[in-house]
């Protein structure tokens, strides 16, 4: 597992992430993800896709809008719970979140040596609020969704029609939030724009209980798929008096980060308050009828909610590893095979025309089974290294003997061993390691 720094620093100079707005001297705790970023996500999302609606037949996808009616977020009750407490310094009035008053020191450099108070805590909403339409008014106003959840319950009769499904099933959005938050850091754990990927399953009451430790159970095995060390997964229950306004119980799944203990999914029973608050609010008929009941019921809810982006990053530091080679050090990300950016490199040995056209006639023969690189910059040393830093399993390279017996050396990133295959079988060999 790396520290905190370097993988920050080889996460920003290997173009996983960048600062946001960084031409402008950035925006903090905003990030964009560059090209080897974008690939870690989206076959992490696709592996969340397949785990979760692709396994199961009961299970719908759905993409819900970012901007909703603000009366979805006043029935839902973010608008008056969904907040943080706020103390102001009286001196510079910087505001701080307060998790433990002992612990809030003011950082401002005019503070640091003056004897500072803080104002009494006050409630700091963590919507981001906007207006729809050309004027700035009141009756304009809306909010970017804090959660994806609100868009499937108001959507819940509507994929209840369209799909003539019969509960239990679920519902299954991935995408952006917006929360405005108080005290965003840690790169990107916690940050005011992310991604979410959450399921909603829709059960009756009596079986609640029994869907709530089968999602646990599954989602924890999931991140394990991942090849996330078990012994930096946990599950914590929350206690009574830290539980969200909605939720009969929670469980999350945390990662050891190198600063302790943090959430990657939170598990909850919400129960039926989601659909009750806005049967209540919008006076339209969200219940299901029990055929085995023959009556209406209002199903209960199973919600795993997890973090995209904190699962990036619990990756990045899970797979980051250094060893001494002939003297030197190798640093490697050794990251699932199935999630690599890049899955199989191709580095001729020089920029000859007739090995990059034995490279290209390759790439394009791999190019629809793995995600490939053509990598022809620096000495074959540093190419290999350079790989090694962004977690490529498999490096294919083509040297001058292969003009004359149609082979390459495919290297292997963790154990550098390396052999010599037939270009023609090349296919066949990935296909083989990767199913091993």
């Amino acid at each position: 597992m790396g520290s905190f720094e370097e993988v920050v620093k080889l996460a920003t100079n290997r173009g996983f992430v960048f600062n946001a707005s960084s031409i402008y001297g950035g925006l903090r705790s905003s990030y964009d993800y560059g090209p080897l970023g974008t690939l870690l996500k989206r076959n992490i999302s696709e592996m969340w896709w397949t785990s979760v609606v692709t396994k199961h037949n009961n299970i719908y996808p759905i993409d819900t809008a970012v901007i909703q009616s603000a009366e979805v977020w006043r029935a839902s009750g973010h608008l008056s719970e969904f907040s943080d407490p706020l103390v102001e310094c009286n001196y510079c009035n910087k505001r701080y979140k307060q998790d433990s008053m002992e612990e809030i020191i003011c950082d401002t450099p005019e503070c640091k040596e003056k004897d500072i108070s803080f104002s009494e805590p006050k409630e700091f909403n963590l919507m981001f609020e906007t207006y729809m339409g050309p004027v700035k008014e009141n009756g304009n106003e809306v909010y970017l969704r804090p959660e994806t959840a609100q868009g499937i319950y108001i959507n819940f009769s509507n994929v209840l029609r369209t799909t003539r499904t019969k509960i239990p099933f679920g519902i299954a959005n991935i995408g952006k939030s917006f929360r405005n938050e108080i005290t965003p850091g840690q790169f990107i754990f916690r940050t005011r724009e992310f991604e979410q990927m959450e399921l909603e399953f829709f059960c009756s009451e009596s079986d609640e209980e029994k869907w709530f430790d089968y999602w646990v159970k599954e989602r924890l095995e999931w991140y394990s798929t991942l090849g996330i060390n078990k012994e930096n997964l946990r599950l914590r229950k929350h206690e009574d008096e830290e539980l969200a306004h909605y939720a009969k119980s929670t469980t999350d799944i945390e990662y050891k980060y190198p600063w302790g203990w943090g959430e990657l999914e939170g598990i909850s029973n919400r129960g039926t308050f989601d659909l009750d608050a806005h049967m209540k609010s919008s006076g339209e008929d969200l219940t299901y009828f029990s055929d085995e009941n023959e009556e209406k019921i209002t199903p209960s809810v199973i919600e795993p909610a997890g973090g995209l982006t904190r699962t990036l990053f619990a990756i990045l530091l899970d797979a980051y590893s250094k060893e001494e080679v002939n003297g030197e050090t190798r640093t490697i990300l050794k990251i699932n095979k199935y999630l690599s950016p890049i899955q199989v490199a191709i580095l001729p040995l020089s920029k000859k025309d007739s090995l990059i056209e034995i490279a290209e006639e390759i790439n394009s023969n791999l190019i629809s089974h793995y995600s490939t690189e053509i990598d022809l910059t620096q000495s074959i040393g540093k190419r290999y290294r350079r790989q090694d830093e962004i977690g490529t399993p498999y490096c294919l390279t083509i040297d001058f003997d292969s003009l004359e017996d149609n082979m390459v050396t495919i290297r292997d990133r963790d154990t550098m061993a390396q052999e010599r295959v037939a270009i023609s079988n090349i296919l066949e060999v990935l296909k083989e390691k990767y199913n091993s």
